[in-house]
């Protein structure tokens, strides 16, 4: 009975590695397909049958694109963008979430739940009255538009507070006892002990502003504006999309986020889990 039991763990820790093996292949393809793709004539990379690895690569995709677009100018407005961005949420967040999870005032969780709320609205419900906002305030065609759109960020708020539900009051008590003032508690105690959680925010915050299309579309209008994202789009001409020039360049936007994910990617699991089970 015992080694019928072994042989079965054996066999269903097989098929899960199987599966598993199966499911990281099939989204990998298409990052795959899409190098490939980088290195090849427009004529060629829809070939058919495939082919993965390009007889003669062509690397001057990875030049062209430099000197077709602005490809520099757009790398550095979303960069700009999602680092600004990132920042202001993960201060916005973290300070709002330490307000709902430590202080105590009249209204809290009231407050609370409405601000999460907002989260099951879709942002192209209200993206119309936001556009008439910023037109209204004379942001359109300015960064500071999406800056101040994305500054706050109610899944941050949600994702901080769950983590710091796990964080001691007790800890919060001494610090106040030793005389440290709100701002000094979250500063000196909360976020040392949050770096999962902020290293997750980071990543969705960073990643996400990076990739964002309709936002920059609606509000940016000025060529020296526009994001990567934008970019890309211009490789469509009239009649065709340059697809060789369309991969390579995306080859190359999405390094940054790899860089990142890599950077903080020992906290990213550890994070996820931490908010997803405390409080």
């Amino acid at each position: 009975m015992a080694g019928t039991n072994k042989a079965f763990r054996i066999g269903t820790m097989v098929l899960v590695y199987i599966l598993l093996f199966v499911t990281v292949l099939c989204m990998l393809v298409p990052y795959i397909w899409m190098l490939s793709s980088s290195l090849k004539l427009n004529k060629d990379v829809f070939s058919f049958p495939m082919v993965w690895i390009p007889a003669n690569p062509r690397w001057e995709n990875f030049a062209d694109i430099w000197t077709r677009i602005p490809l520099g100018r757009f790398i550095y407005n979303t960069a700009k963008l999602s680092i600004i961005v990132t920042i202001l949420q993960l201060l916005t967040s973290s300070f709002a979430a330490y307000a709902f999870s430590k202080l105590h005032f009249r209204g809290k969780n009231i407050l609370f739940l409405g601000y999460i709320a907002t989260i099951a609205i879709p942002w192209q419900a209200y993206m119309v009255p936001q556009f008439i906002l910023m037109r209204y305030m004379g942001l359109n065609n300015t960064h500071l538009a999406i800056i101040l759109l994305q500054a706050f960020s109610a899944f941050g708020v949600f994702l901080m507070r769950q983590f710091y539900q796990g964080v001691p009051d007790e800890l919060c008590e001494a610090a106040r006892i030793d005389g440290l003032s709100e701002y000094g508690i979250w500063a000196r105690v909360m976020l040392p002990l949050s770096k999962p959680a902020l290293s997750t925010l980071t990543i969705f915050t960073f990643v996400s502003t990076w990739n964002d299309f309709l936002g920059p579309m609606i509000y940016l209008t000025d060529t020296k504006l526009k994001t990567i994202q934008i970019g890309l789009r211009m490789f469509i001409s009239q009649y065709s999309a340059e697809y060789g020039l369309i991969m390579a360049a995306s080859v190359v936007s999405i390094i940054p986020v790899v860089v990142v994910f890599l950077a903080l990617q020992k906290y990213f699991v550890q994070g996820v889990a931490a908010s997803g089970i405390k409080g």
